[in-house]
C-alpha cells in the first residue's frame, strides 16, 4: 500500500518584496509633473509667507522695471520688478493661492450642481432628463467671456463673481458626463436587484451609481484645473476677474503688456507659471484617467 506523497508547488524565481512593488508603482507616477505642481503651485500657495522675499502688495518706484538678477538685476530681485517696483517673484508666490483658491471653489460647487443635477437626469428620465439637457445645451451654446463680461457689469469684478462664472461655466460639463454615466449603471443588474429588493431612489442613487461615477469625477476635476487657471487668467487680464492690487497672475500679464519690449520679465514669468502648471496639471490628469478606466487600464 503506497503512501501519498505531500508535494509543495514548485517557486520559479525570487518573490518579490514589498519595497520592489512599491518602486514599481511609483516609476508609474508622472513624478515631472508632481514635482512642477509642487514648486510651482502647491509649495508656494502654502509657505507664500515664509518663501517671498518681499511684500507683493508694496513697492518702491526707484526700483521700478529692474531686470531679474540672472540678466543682471540686482541680486534681490530674482525675477525682477514690475513698473511700481514691486517684485515679481513674490507676486508669482502669492499668485498661487489665488489659482488654487478659485480653482477648488470653483469646481466644487460645479462639480456639485452638475453631478446632482447628472444623476437625477440619468436616472429618472422624461421631463427632468429634457430640462436638464436643455439647460445644458442653452450653457454650452453662450460664450464663457461674453458671461464673465454680463456677471462683472452686474455684480462687479471681485473673487466671488469670478467662482460663480466658473460654475456657471462648468456645471454643464459634469451635468452631461455624469448623466451618460448614470444611464448606463442604471441599466446594470445590481440596480435592478437593488430595486426589486424596495431600495429607495435615494439609496439607489447614493449607494449603487454614485461610487460608480467618482473615478470620472476625479478625472474631471482634474482635468479642469488647468482650464479654471487659464480662464481665471483670461478674465484677470480682461479686466473682469480678480481685483487689483492682488497678486493674480492674469492681471501681472496685463500690467507687463505696455513694457513687452522694454521690460519683458513682467510677463513673462506669470505666463511662465500658467504654462508649467496647466501642462503639468494635464498629465497628471491624462495618467489618472488610464488608472481610474478599466478599460484603459486593461490595455
Amino acid at each position: 500500500m503506497s503512501k501519498a506523497v505531500a508535494t509543495q508547488p514548485l517557486q520559479t524565481g525570487k518573490p518579490r518584496s514589498v519595497s520592489r512593488l512599491w518602486w514599481r508603482k511609483l516609476r508609474e507616477l508622472p513624478l515631472v509633473s508632481i514635482i512642477i505642481l509642487l514648486i510651482v503651485l502647491v509649495i508656494p500657495a502654502l509657505l507664500a509667507e515664509v518663501i517671498a522675499p518681499h511684500n507683493p502688495f508694496e513697492g518702491s518706484l526707484g526700483k521700478r522695471l529692474q531686470a531679474p538678477a540672472f540678466f543682471g538685476g540686482p541680486s534681490e530681485h530674482l525675477l525682477g520688478t514690475d513698473h511700481q517696483g514691486r517684485d515679481i517673484l513674490s507676486r508669482i508666490i502669492y499668485g498661487s493661492r489665488i489659482s488654487i483658491a478659485v480653482a477648488a471653489a470653483g469646481i466644487l460647487i460645479a462639480g456639485i450642481l452638475g453631478t446632482l443635477l447628472g444623476l437625477m437626469a440619468g436616472y429618472f428620465r422624461g421631463w427632468i432628463d429634457a430640462l436638464v439637457m436643455r439647460l445644458v445645451d442653452i450653457t454650452l451654446s453662450i460664450p464663457a467671456i461674453l458671461v464673465a463680461l454680463v456677471v462683472a457689469a452686474a455684480i462687479g469684478a471681485r473673487f466671488s463673481s469670478v467662482v460663480f462664472i466658473i460654475a456657471l461655466v462648468l456645471w454643464a460639463v459634469y451635468a452631461r458626463q455624469i448623466r451618460g454615466e448614470t444611464l448606463k449603471w442604471s441599466q446594470s443588474d445590481f440596480v435592478a436587484r437593488a430595486r426589486v429588493a424596495g431600495a429607495s431612489h435615494f439609496r439607489i442613487l447614493t449607494r449603487h451609481i454614485l461610487p460608480n461615477v467618482t473615478n470620472t469625477l476625479i478625472v474631471l476635476a482634474t482635468l479642469q484645473v488647468g482650464f479654471v487657471i487659464v480662464f481665471e487668467a483670461s478674465l484677470s487680464f480682461l479686466g473682469v476677474g480678480i481685483p487689483r492690487p492682488n497678486p493674480a497672475w492674469g492681471l501681472m500679464i496685463a500690467d507687463g503688456r505696455k513694457y513687452v519690449m522694454s521690460a519683458w520679465w513682467i510677463s513673462f514669468f506669470p505666463g511662465l507659471a500658467i504654462m508649467l502648471t496647466v501642462l503639468s496639471l494635464n498629465m497628471l490628469g491624462d495618467w489618472l484617467r488610464d488608472r481610474l478606466d478599466p478599460k484603459l487600464r486593461q490595455v
